[in-house]
C-alpha cells in the first residue's frame, strides 16, 4: 500500500534549504545554484519514494505530451528537485521583496478583480505548482483581496518558521487544519460572506483515515482528488476559482479560471457534479504541467494513493 503524502518527511530538506538561503543572502543567486545541485542530489538519492514519484510523473507527462516534455531520466529528476529548491527560495524572496520587479503574466486575472469589485468572496483552489507565495504577496499588496489559506499543520510549521527567519515582519493569514471541523466551517463561511477568499489545495488527498475523494483523469490515468473544495464552495454558496502561479523562464505566470459561479450539488447526484468539477480542475492542472513541466511538486505516489 502506498504511503500517504503526509508521511513523507521533509525535515532534512528544510535543513538543506536553510543552508541554501544562507548562501543566497551572503553571495547571491549563482553561488546558491552552484550549491543547490549537490544538496538536491543528496536529497534525491536519499529519498527513494520522492525520487520514484518524480520519475513516474515525468514519465506520464512525457507520454501525454508526445515526447515534448523532459524524459523520465535521472538527470531530469534531479532538475525537477532543483526546480523545487529554486521555488522554495522564491517563496522566501517574495517576502523579502526581492522579486517585486519580476514580470508577471496573467491569464484570466480580471476574474478576481470582478469578484472583488462585486464584493463577492469565494473558494480559490490552488495546486502544488510553482510559487503560491507570489499569490499570497499579491493578496497582501493588492487592495481588496483578503486570503484565508488552509494548510496542513505538520508541513506548514517548518516552512513558516523558515519564512519568519527570512522576514520576521511577514504577515501571513494561515489557518492550520488537518480536518475542517464544524466550527472552522462556520468561521470560514463568515469570512466568505464578508467578501474574503478561502484558499485550499485541490491536488492532495486529505490527511484522514477515511478521506473523501473523487476520481478524475489526470495525465492519462484516473487519480484521486479531494472533494473538500467543492463541498466547501457549495456550503458557502459562492464562486469556485482555480488559480495557479508558476515560474516560466524569467517571469511568473498566473492562471485564473472560474470553475463555477456558484457550486450547487444536487442531493440526488452530488458525486456526479463533484466529479465533473474535479475533471475540469484536473484538466487545468494537466495544462499547467504541460506548460511548465518541472513545476509540479507532489513528490509522493500520486496515482497510487488509494
Amino acid at each position: 500500500m502506498a504511503r500517504h503524502w503526509a508521511s513523507v518527511g521533509e525535515a532534512g530538506f528544510i535543513g538543506g534549504i536553510r543552508l541554501l538561503v544562507g548562501i543566497y543572502k551572503a553571495f547571491g543567486r549563482w553561488p546558491f545554484r552552484l550549491v543547490l545541485y549537490p544538496v538536491m542530489t543528496w536529497f534525491m538519492l536519499s529519498h527513494r519514494i520522492a525520487r520514484r514519484a518524480s520519475r513516474e510523473y515525468l514519465a506520464r507527462l512525457h507520454t501525454v505530451s508526445g515526447g515534448s516534455t523532459p524524459a523520465p531520466t535521472l538527470l531530469n529528476t534531479l532538475r525537477h528537485f532543483a526546480a523545487f529548491g529554486e521555488t522554495v527560495l522564491d517563496k522566501l524572496l517574495v517576502w523579502r521583496g526581492d522579486l517585486d520587479d519580476t514580470p508577471i503574466e496573467r491569464d484570466g486575472g480580471d476574474v478576481m478583480q470582478r469578484l472583488i469589485d462585486a464584493g463577492h468572496g469565494g473558494v480559490i483552489m490552488t495546486a502544488h505548482i510553482g510559487n503560491f507565495e507570489m499569490l499570497r504577496k499579491l493578496g497582501e499588496n493588492r487592495r481588496g483581496i483578503r486570503l484565508n489559506i488552509l494548510v496542513h499543520t505538520k508541513h506548514a510549521e517548518r516552512f513558516n518558521r523558515l519564512l519568519r527567519e527570512t522576514n520576521p515582519d511577514a504577515q501571513i493569514r494561515l489557518i492550520q487544519v488537518t480536518e475542517i471541523s464544524a466550527a472552522t466551517a462556520v468561521m470560514l463561511a463568515e469570512r466568505v460572506a464578508a467578501g474574503e477568499f478561502v484558499v485550499i489545495a485541490g491536488d492532495r488527498v486529505p490527511v484522514s483515515n477515511t478521506p473523501d475523494t473523487v476520481g478524475a483523469p489526470f495525465l492519462g490515468t484516473p487519480a484521486l482528488f479531494p472533494t473538500g473544495p467543492y463541498v466547501l464552495a457549495s456550503v458557502f454558496k459562492c464562486p469556485l476559482v482555480a488559480l495557479v502561479a508558476s515560474r516560466r523562464g524569467a517571469s511568473f505566470h498566473i492562471t485564473v479560471r472560474v470553475l463555477a459561479e456558484r457550486v450547487v450539488l444536487p442531493r440526488a447526484d452530488r458525486r456526479s457534479e463533484i466529479a465533473r468539477l474535479a475533471a475540469s480542475y484536473a484538466a487545468l492542472l494537466e495544462a499547467e504541467c504541460l506548460a511548465a513541466p518541472l513545476q509540479w511538486f507532489n513528490f509522493y505516489p500520486f496515482w497510487s494513493e488509494q
